[in-house]
């Protein structure tokens, strides 16, 4: 038996995955448009998907807490799991930015001409981030910018901790020959 308009609810309940595909098929308009709402002036596209697997992931092992039993009970019951998800992700990339600009406030004793400097690396060395192939670079960025764990991220991309390690130690020499060439006014390729 498949999943329906009239049988979903009942299904996902006794844990059938062909509920959960059934909702992800109709609901996903919807989450997504609650997750862009609120966190699309984040601009992290990574950070609005995760939410939206997190709003997916929350209904199915939850599924037993939605009392109701028609479709209309069940878009408000996933609209809101969705929304107070969103704003969780937020505020907590809010807090992270605010920790940030803590540090670099506490530790910002530079000239303007400092500054400036500072301003040009950072832009070459995301130039040099991006050169990266799309794994590694996920990866860094999760690590260094994001300040996820190793152990999270093996989790996240179904990879090994060493896995994740080893790649993060070999993005991290590709970068540091990158600046060195840069440095030695070598062309990086």
């Amino acid at each position: 038996m498949k999943s329906n308009e009239k049988n979903f609810i009942r299904r996902l309940q006794n844990g059938k995955e062909d509920a959960l595909e059934f909702i992800i098929d109709h609901y996903l308009p919807l989450i997504k448009g609650i997750t862009y709402k609120v966190l699309g002036q984040l601009s992290n596209e990574g950070m609005i998907e995760e939410c939206m697997n997190d709003v997916f992931l929350s209904v199915w092992n939850h599924s037993e807490k939605f009392k109701g039993n028609s479709s209309e009970e069940f878009k408000k019951w996933i609209y809101s799991i969705a929304k107070f998800k969103a704003i969780d992700y937020y505020r907590k990339a809010v807090k992270r930015m605010e920790t940030a600009s803590d540090y670099v406030e506490m530790n910002n004793e530079n000239s303007v001409e400092d500054e400036l400097i500072q301003l040009e690396n950072r832009a070459e060395l995301m130039k040099l981030i991006n050169e990266l192939d799309e794994l590694d670079r996920n990866i860094f960025m999760m690590k260094y910018f994001l300040g996820i764990k190793s152990e999270e991220i093996a989790v996240k991309l179904d990879m090994t901790k060493a896995s994740i390690d080893n790649r993060i130690y070999r993005a991290k020499k590709k970068l540091n020959h990158k600046v060195t060439n840069l440095k030695l006014g070598g062309n990086v390729i």
